[in-house]
């Protein structure tokens, strides 16, 4: 899980402050089949993924979402992982709902600078179970954010995520953009006692690093959010943390060392009703309840 580390501090001043540079990515896999998945016949349209809208928190990176059905005077919200929330890693099967929070986020412009410092209201979820994930409603309205500071919430995107897409993990963190492709997913990531569902693996080029986690995973065709950071094989280790592992449906086991990955969101939007309320009993809601 990728928290921040002396070793990545270390990376980063190796490796520059700038965005890494996307490079050719080789053609992706279906997880389930180990087939390649062929290209479109046209590539969409690709836009500049910027840092605004991100993020960063006292450990971790994370933006500023809303869904579909979202209204401009709704609370916004703030999107992490779980593994980031400041009284440690939930344990297997344990979900937190409308805790109260005043935690703080320092909000980030396009070019990266820190405009404001944002503040929560409560933690409106959180869980390491099937998935890695953190959402917190602020004392702020999109609305004000937008008057205030001219930067609009990113929409996370309320379909499941495509192989071959071509993405950014945009660091709030470490204000660094990170550029590969969805070369697939996966049936369970397990890394130590996590398992997590249906994850997506990124293409070689994205190497994020410890300050990573929590991350939005934007389509560079759409801007919206498809998936949010959340860990990486560091050492070629089997299923231990840092060093997740694949287990496809029959529980047969590869490790992908220096490969990264992500949780899907697209099943988060039906959770959430009218004023960006958590409703874990929608019907279409299937998030691990507590």
């Amino acid at each position: 899980m990728k928290k921040p580390l002396a070793a990545a501090l270390l990376a980063l001043v190796i490796a520059g402050a700038g965005a890494a540079p996307a490079v050719a990515a080789p053609a992706p896999v279906d997880q389930g089949s180990g087939t390649a998945v062929s290209a479109k016949a046209a590539s969409p349209t690709l836009q500049a993924v910027t840092l605004a809208g991100t993020v960063a928190l006292s450990n971790c990176s994370g933006s500023v979402v809303r869904f579909p059905n979202s209204l401009d005077s709704d609370p916004a919200l703030v999107l992490s992982n779980g593994h980031c929330l400041t009284t440690g890693f939930p344990e297997p099967g344990e979900v937190l709902t409308n805790q109260a929070s005043s935690r703080t986020f320092g909000l980030l412009n396009s070019a990266g600078t820190r405009v404001a410092t944002l503040r929560a209201s409560k933690l409106a979820y959180g869980t390491m179970t099937d998935t890695d994930v953190s959402i917190y409603q602020l004392t702020s309205t999109y609305a004000s954010i937008k008057s205030a500071y001219g930067i609009s919430a990113l929409t996370v995107q309320d379909t499941h995520p495509t192989a071959g897409t071509a993405i950014t993990v945009a660091s709030g963190y470490w204000k660094r953009l990170y550029s590969c492709s969805i070369d697939g997913f996966v049936y369970r990531l397990k890394e130590g006692d996590w398992t997590w569902k249906d994850s997506v693996r990124y293409t070689s080029a994205c190497q994020t690093i410890g300050g990573t986690s929590g991350s939005p995973v934007i389509d560079q065709a759409t801007g919206k959010v498809v998936a949010v950071n959340n860990t990486g094989n560091e050492d070629g280790q089997r299923c231990t943390e840092n060093n997740p592992c694949e287990v496809d449906a029959n529980g047969n086991v590869t490790v992908r060392e220096g490969i990264n990955y992500a949780q899907e969101i697209y099943n988060i939007p039906a959770c959430f009703t009218t004023g960006n309320q958590l409703n874990l009993n929608a019907s279409a809601c299937t998030l691990p309840k507590p």
